[in-house]
């Protein structure tokens, strides 16, 4: 069942959002997978995924809360799915990581700190999880000779104004970094940067139905200026198993997706209810930005991502280079605002339709 649902709704974010990010793909039939942060919304639709697709030998879910582990395993149910394995830990202590990590074959690292105003708050805590969590994670990998690590990153990391993006650009260095310092025989180390998840939780979209539910007679705009990229959970999967496959060492992997203003969005959402503008929040940007200008002179492009490569890493520029990819032109960013794709109100709204009955 889980299967079909997942085979249907990939079908309807393709139709609306065009690329899948299907291919290449690595093949997870007989390994172990570890991902951190396995019971939120990435880490489930990762694991649905991975059951429907592949035979895996094991798939450990770490996360912290026991509750949601607990929930999850109603669903995907360990009798039912004999490689799973729920893991309570947490990403700052790197002994409970190191000992998760044993004979782990790739590691998908999608536990961070994610709402903006509390990382704001809440300073020393973010940092611990996504600056000191993704070392742990470098660590204890490098240590248990995993062989493939994938980090998911944030558009906010990219010329950040807030701690949250400002710690998750320090995780992508980290991340990048790694290639180097786990040596010839080390994890190939990657990042994947994206955007916002239609629907995911803590997301406007699911705020603006609330809102609607309650009996709104109108809705939040902060400013009617304002764009975000967006992807959908599917995409995102398939975004990350790709870059799995795809990876030279040190990349980080950003798809290209479109971008839509939060007034359309509002819009689609609610098409009778007016908007009120209550300004920028703090930490906020009126548009987010993928792959800054100054990451333009190291970052090739291929047909449906570009490729932000370490800096001086001239060889791994060549082999990308050979394998079909293209430098982007000089002054090359790419932002929500400037972004040539697209998705306008109608087109989200048959997204988000779509979704409501797959």
């Amino acid at each position: 069942m889980a299967a079909s649902s997942a085979s249907k709704s990939d079908g309807i974010d393709s139709l609306f959002l065009g690329r899948d990010f299907s291919e290449p793909r690595m093949n997870l039939d007989g390994k172990t997978v570890l991902i951190t942060g396995g019971t939120g919304s990435f880490g489930t639709r990762f694991v649905e995924t991975v059951l429907a697709e592949y035979t895996p030998r094991k798939i450990i879910i770490f996360s912290r809360d026991e509750l949601k582990q607990y929930e999850m395993a109603q669903r995907f149910s360990p009798a039912e799915h004999p490689c799973l394995r729920y893991f309570i830990g947490d990403v700052r202590d790197e002994a409970r990581l190191d000992m998760a990590m044993r004979d782990v074959d790739v590691v998908v690292h999608a536990a961070a700190l994610k709402h903006v105003p509390i990382a704001e708050y809440n300073p020393f805590e973010c940092i611990k999880t996504n600056v000191m969590g993704a070392q742990n994670v470098v660590t204890a990998a490098i240590k248990r000779g995993v062989k493939h690590v994938c980090a998911l990153s944030t558009d906010k990391a990219a010329s950040p104004i807030n701690l949250y993006g400002a710690s998750k650009l320090a995780s992508d260095k980290i991340f990048t970094a790694a290639q180097a310092m786990g040596g010839r025989n080390g994890p190939t180390f990657s990042v994947v940067r994206y955007g916002n998840v239609v629907g995911s939780r803590g997301s406007v979209v699911p705020f603006f139905k609330k809102l609607l539910a309650e009996g709104a007679d109108h809705l939040p705009i902060t400013d009617e200026r304002m764009t975000r990229f967006w992807i959908t959970l599917p995409q995102g999967v398939n975004f990350v198993l790709s870059a799995l496959a795809m990876a030279k060492g040190g990349e980080i992997f950003v798809p290209k997706i479109p971008s839509m203003s939060t007034v359309d969005l509002a819009r689609s959402i609610a098409p009778e209810l007016p908007h009120k503008v209550i300004g920028i929040r703090p930490g906020e940007k009126l548009h987010e930005v993928m792959v800054p200008e100054d990451d333009a002179r190291s970052t090739v492009e291929l047909e449906d991502r570009y490729v932000i490569l370490p800096a001086h890493e001239h060889q791994l520029a060549e082999a990308w280079t050979a394998d079909g990819a293209s430098m982007v032109p000089e002054g090359f960013a790419y932002a929500s605002n400037t972004n040539p794709e697209r998705l306008d109100a109608r087109a989200l709204q048959g997204l988000l339709q779509a979704r409501l009955t797959a």
